[in-house]
């Protein structure tokens, strides 16, 4: 258990930043299921691409703040490059 002020302030900041942390990639593993869902489905001009521009932004503004690595952002950007173009 914490001791000091400072040491309850600091359990307080980790767990507001782990929650956030878990609503940016939650909302990451849902775009990119929909991108995929309707890549399977054979979609190819219905909402793929939005669908995939939307990831790739999610994706710049996760690796942005260090949420998740800039070299995975930039692998899953690649590999949606495919849909949108």
């Amino acid at each position: 258990m914490a001791n000091s002020k400072a040491a309850i302030k600091s359990i307080k900041q980790t767990e507001k930043r782990a929650k956030r942390n878990r609503m940016v990639i939650s909302r990451l593993r849902t775009q990119f299921k929909k991108v995929m869902s309707l890549i399977k489905e054979d979609n190819r001009g219905n909402g793929i691409r939005e669908a995939a521009i939307e990831y790739v932004s999610y994706l710049d503004k996760a690796a942005k703040v260090g949420i998740i690595h800039y070299n995975k952002a930039i692998r899953h950007k690649s590999m949606m490059s495919k849909f949108i173009f």
